[in-house]
């Protein structure tokens, strides 16, 4: 490496995907030797439970009447001009265009008119409902048009996410900006199939199993997929594993009794020890009805668990239908309690795709790769900046 890169990282502290793979690219540049910053109002899960080197800022605002709620893009802006200004910042890399492309604009513009250091450059990574929900709000939409115009590189995570930002913020039919796809990534060694051994535990004696991971949110459909896990089951044993915490929980509770199925649903709630809940899984399920790119089914095929899923979004870029998974029509709850079916109870199928599953995540999505694309994306930027 030709010297160590400075580079501030901003990212919501959640399980899902952004701040998932924001923690982990974090984690994954120090250990490549780079001087890596977290800013964000929490500390990240995934960043928590590791002994990584790096540094993390807190920025949480101060509580004033004035405000209805505490600005924490705000003090996330001053904790990183606080950081450029004592050592120095390459790279600003925002998660989501909203709030942290913002703030990682004002911190950049406020080092240019320092005049002291050189300002930072801004990449920022699109990671789906900035784009499709939140950003495309009118509320929000100009906003989220002017900081993708404004970064000095954007990425999105599939490809189907950056036909989704040309059509809604890129004018003159997408030229007026330029989208990189990178697309997420796995830790291959910790979500290995090595973790079933590990796990024996989380598995039940008396069938196979379905895991499911997400936030419980509506777009995430998980009462969905609790009636098409009882429409698989037609007198069978299996066993529903549901993974997270969220507003649709006390539904699918509610589905579960009201289908006569409720000791075959296991509520978890949050955990952080996912390949030892992925692997001795038989299939995993993501009944989502947008997806932009699905890092849950990754994990599981790193895991050597094949995957059920609704074909949306970018989810086709991940899972491979009839090779590593299965997948059906978004509305088709039939197809996808077939699907579920099929792997649920035809062993061998589940095994031969959940090895395959395991062959694609580590050739096409593995950590070492992936991060590669991001370090030659921030020296090119930095190039072009001189």
């Amino acid at each position: 490496m030709a010297r160590k890169l400075r580079i501030g990282i901003l990212c919501h502290p959640t399980y899902g995907g952004s701040g998932v793979v924001a923690s982990e690219l974090a984690l994954s540049l120090a250990d490549a030797g780079h001087d890596v910053h977290v800013f964000s109002h929490e500390v990240p899960p995934r960043l928590a439970r590791s002994p990584g080197l790096v540094q993390m800022h807190r920025a949480q605002g101060v509580p004033y009447p004035l405000f209805h709620s505490t600005p924490h893009d705000l003090a996330i802006t001053s904790a990183i001009l606080d950081v450029h200004r004592a050592s120095g910042l390459d790279i600003l890399h925002a998660h989501y265009a909203l709030p942290h492309a913002v703030s990682a604009y004002l911190a950049r513009s406020a080092a240019e008119s320092d005049r002291g250091r050189p300002a930072p450059r801004i990449v920022t990574t699109l990671h789906g409902t900035d784009i499709t929900l939140i950003g495309n709000d009118p509320s929000y939409a100009p906003l989220t048009q002017f900081v993708i115009t404004a970064s000095d590189a954007v990425t999105t995570v599939s490809h189907w996410l950056a036909q989704e930002t040309r059509a809604r913020f890129c004018l003159e039919g997408g030229s007026s900006c330029h989208l990189e796809v990178i697309h997420n990534f796995v830790d291959t060694d910790w979500f290995s199939p090595s973790s079933r051994r590990e796990a024996s535990a989380c598995r039940r004696p008396d069938g196979p199993s379905v895991v499911h991971v997400s936030n419980f949110r509506p777009v995430k459909r998980v009462p969905w997929l609790v009636r098409a896990f009882a429409a698989a089951l037609q007198g069978r044993a299996a066993t529903l594993v549901l993974v997270g915490d969220g507003p649709d929980q006390l539904e699918c509770r509610t589905v579960a009794r009201e289908l006569g199925i409720a000791e075959r649903v296991l509520f978890l709630g949050e955990r952080d020890v996912l390949p030892e809940l992925l692997a001795p899984a038989d299939v995993f399920a993501l009944s989502s009805s947008s997806e932009s790119f699905g890092l849950s089914a990754l994990e599981a095929m790193s895991c050597g668990t094949p995957v059920v899923a609704t074909d949306v979004g970018g989810v086709s870029e991940v899972v491979e239908h009839g090779v590593t998974g299965l997948l059906s029509p978004v509305q088709d709850i039939e197809a996808f309690a077939s699907n579920l079916a099929k792997l649920l109870f035809t062993p061998d199928a589940a095994r031969t795709m959940g090895s395959a599953a395991r062959k694609s995540a580590v050739r096409r999505f593995s950590r070492a790769a992936i991060v590669a694309q991001y370090e030659a994306l921030y020296w090119r930027v930095l190039g072009s900046a001189s």
